[in-house]
């Protein structure tokens, strides 16, 4: 073992979704070349299933923005305000 530390991720240090998606490639690339141990690889798929979770989670979030986006009659597009009285 190397004196490095591991870099953990937890749910109080949130990633972008990029950064996230671009672990999970990191994890599904070594998962792939088949160096690893057993140990080590259902570490990475636990790690994985945390990001897929995370990423998962931030396409809802920008889904649910979308869907508040309205088009006006000249067909430019505003923000939906839910809370805003119309």
């Amino acid at each position: 073992m190397s004196g490095k530390p591991k870099k953990t991720e937890s749910p109080q240090d949130p990633q972008s979704f990029e950064q996230s998606l671009h672990r999970l490639e990191e994890i599904v690339e070594t998962i792939e070349g088949g160096k690893q141990s057993l140990d080590e690889v259902m570490k990475m798929y636990e790690e994985g299933i945390r990001l897929s979770r995370a990423c998962l989670e931030h396409l809802s979030q920008a889904e649910v923005k979308l869907k508040r986006l309205t088009k006006d009659i000249e067909g430019n597009f505003e923000l939906f305000d839910e809370k805003a009285p119309e």
